[in-house]
This record gives structure tokens, sequence and C-alpha cells, in this order.
């Protein structure tokens, strides 16, 4: 076995590993560190791949951003994670047939790899060699010309999620104070200040 084959392994391995514990873990701190080791490992796999690019932005963006956020956010919160686990039931049909879908996909995948090799090697044919283009100019050029519309699609998916999470955190709630800009702002001075005249030695 070859120095190369033995990084690709032990990556594989552990983004495996990692992606497994992430969901396995119950402490919710946890499995956001296992998502940051997960992502690491992964990057590992794009420099194997020669996609620097790729994997500096799974560094950056979402190590340094994202997944840091989510620890954050998660050691911040008191989220009674006792509460969402009552409800596991519920949606345990939905999930199973989820799993289910990935794991017929992930079958037709290695089964069409053992069947004929080659197919995998095609889509490396239309990318130019380093030499001509660097893997950031094709990745753009891809991305931008090729897969526009999928591209588009994926932007639409994520402002659509947004939009969900706007609205379910800004819903109505009883007993809930809020802060109304437009009332601020159409404060006057003779609204806003009351002069009165207190007696001597006697309350308001």
């Amino acid at each position: 076995m070859t120095v190369t084959a033995a990084f690709f392994y032990l990556f594989a391995t552990l983004t495996i590993a990692s992606g497994f514990m992430v969901i396995a873990s119950r402490n919710p701190v946890q499995s956001v560190l296992f998502l940051i080791l997960a992502f690491v490992n992964a990057a590992g796999l794009f420099l194997m791949m020669g996609a620097e690019f790729l994997a500096m932005i799974l560094v950056i963006v979402y190590v340094g951003a994202v997944a840091v956020l989510f620890l954050f956010v998660t050691m911040m919160l008191d989220v009674d994670f006792a509460e969402l686990r009552q409800g596991f039931l519920q949606y345990l049909p939905v999930g199973a047939l989820i799993g289910v879908v990935f794991l017929l996909e992930l079958i037709l995948v290695i089964g069409a790899y053992v069947i004929d090799p080659g197919l995998v090697r095609t889509p490396m044919v239309p990318i130019p060699p380093t030499s001509v283009m660097t893997n950031t100019e094709a990745l753009g050029h891809v991305l931008y010309t090729r897969y526009f519309f999928f591209f588009q699609a994926a932007g639409l998916i994520l402002l659509v999620a947004m939009i969900g999470a706007i609205v379910l955190t800004l819903r109505e709630r009883v007993g809930v104070k809020r802060q109304n800009i437009a009332r601020q702002n159409a404060r006057t001075p003779e609204t806003a200040v009351e002069v009165r005249k207190v007696p001597f030695r006697q309350g308001i």
C-alpha cells in the first residue's frame, strides 16, 4: 500500500466515523466537535484530489464559521434536549424512509462503480489540466456555465429555508414584549416627555 492510499483510507475512515458520531452522540456539543472533525478530514480528501480551493473553503467557511457558530449557539441556548427526544418515535417512519432512500443511492453508486469503473473517470475528462487552468478557475467555469441552473436552484432552496426560519422565529407569542421601531420613530418630545408638578413632601 502506498502512502497516498494510506492517507486516503485514514481520512475516509475518520470522516465516516465522525459523521456517525455526529448523530450518535448524546451531547450536542460533542456532536458539533465531531462535525468539525468530519469537515477537517473531508478537507484532507479534497487536498489529495488536487482541489486545494475546496479544501480551504471547507476549513475556513464551514469549520471556521458555520461549525463554530453551531457550537456557540448550542452552548448558549438552554435547549431541553430531553423534550426534543420525546418526539423521536413520531418521526421515526419518515427518518427510516429517508435512510432507505440514501442506502439505495449508495448501493446504486457502488454497484455502478463495480460494473464499470470507467464511469467514475468520465466526469474528469472535461476538466483541463492545472497547467492550462487552475482548479479555482475550472470550478467557477463549470459552476456558472454547465451547472448554473442547479446552482440557482440550491440558492432558492436556501432562501426558502431562511424565510421559513424567520417566519417561525418571528411568530406572535402571547406575553412577549417586542420592539416597535415605527412607534419609536414616530414619537415626539411632547409625547415622550411629561412634566408633572409634584407637591412638596408628597409623591407622584
